[in-house]
């Protein structure tokens, strides 16, 4: 019908044309000569308004006079009610828009265009969100700074752009009530050795990772969004503990040093008089052997090279 209409308005135009250079009938070919271009304009506006494109990993959402009729998904070109327009995606706050016509709007994945006109394809590309870092208490109540990086996408069109406000921003905004909510759980470092099965930030990044996706995921699942990964890229002690926190894992690094050098001291001892008992290299009374261990003792856990004293008489 639309092409009829395009056939017929194009015969109207040239026959009034016609009529009008014979000056024979002057009104006649005013009226066909309005009703070619008007016909002929409107089918092809028609026409025009109704063909869409669609790049790769893009979507437009569509609604007819306010109501939601669908979403158009895929790379390609199609044809669609004519009145049909496309929803326009809100812009986050917490983005810098320019006019500059080679900037990229990293909500839609588009060229933005020069006067910040709205954008109505809806970028379908994995993301990723990073928050800024903030300081949160862990379980054990220690100030920590902390911060995620999150890798989502949007998974359903029509819930993203109706059923909140934007986003992008709301993604961002349970992304921190989530992080607080995880962090309370776990303590910064494992330090309980009655329970070696503690959870840490800091030991357990799989699992704290893979609670920080589900708890995001529950929380955004209103706006359509799928939580594909979310990962812990920074974490330190807030600097009004660091050195206090620092000086602890020095001293329990120190501590478990001393504990294996004893343990090895002291099987290298029993080893050494062992192997002169078997041997029968020199008989030794119970003194002797004491003084043997000490100076053993004193030699494989000391900080320093030992400095030997040549005893050149006897014991007694």
């Amino acid at each position: 019908m639309m092409l009829l209409g395009i056939v017929l308005s194009i015969v109207a135009f040239i026959w009034g044309i016609f009529i009008l250079s014979e000056g024979s009938q002057p009104v006649l070919g005013g009226i066909l000569l309005g009703l070619g271009i008007f016909y002929w304009v409107l089918p092809l506006w028609l026409l025009i308004a109704g063909l869409k494109v669609v790049h790769p990993n893009e979507a437009l959402v569509m609604t007819l006079f306010g109501k939601y009729v669908g979403t158009l998904k895929g790379a390609g070109f199609y044809y669609v009610n004519p009145f049909m327009t496309a929803a326009p995606v809100a812009k986050s706050s917490s983005q810098e828009f320019t006019t500059a016509d080679s900037e990229t709007d990293p909500v839609t994945g588009a060229k933005k265009a020069a006067g910040n006109l709205p954008k109505k394809r809806l970028s379908l590309k994995t993301m990723a969100l990073s928050n800024n870092k903030q300081k949160v208490n862990d379980k054990l109540g220690n100030p920590i700074i902390i911060s995620i990086v999150v890798i989502w996408r949007v998974h359903d069109t029509a819930k993203a752009m109706f059923d909140v406000d934007n986003f992008v921003d709301y993604l961002s905004i349970q992304s921190d009530s989530a992080l607080r909510n995880i962090v309370r759980l776990y303590p910064y470092d494992a330090t309980d050795d009655e329970d070696a099965n503690e959870k840490s930030l800091r030991g357990s990044s799989l699992e704290v990772s893979a609670r920080l996706a589900e708890e995001i995921q529950s929380k955004v699942n209103v706006a359509g969004i799928e939580i594909l990964e979310a990962k812990i890229t920074h974490l330190a002690y807030a600097p009004e503990i660091a050195a206090a926190m620092l000086q602890r894992q020095q001293a329990a690094a120190i501590v478990d040093a001393r504990q294996l050098i004893v343990e090895g001291a002291v099987g290298m001892v029993e080893m050494a008089i062992e192997k002169l008992n078997e041997k029968d290299v020199v008989d030794l009374d119970e003194e002797r052997k004491a003084a043997m261990v000490s100076n053993l003792m004193v030699v494989l856990c000391g900080n320093r090279d030992a400095q030997p004293i040549v005893n050149s008489g006897s014991l007694y």
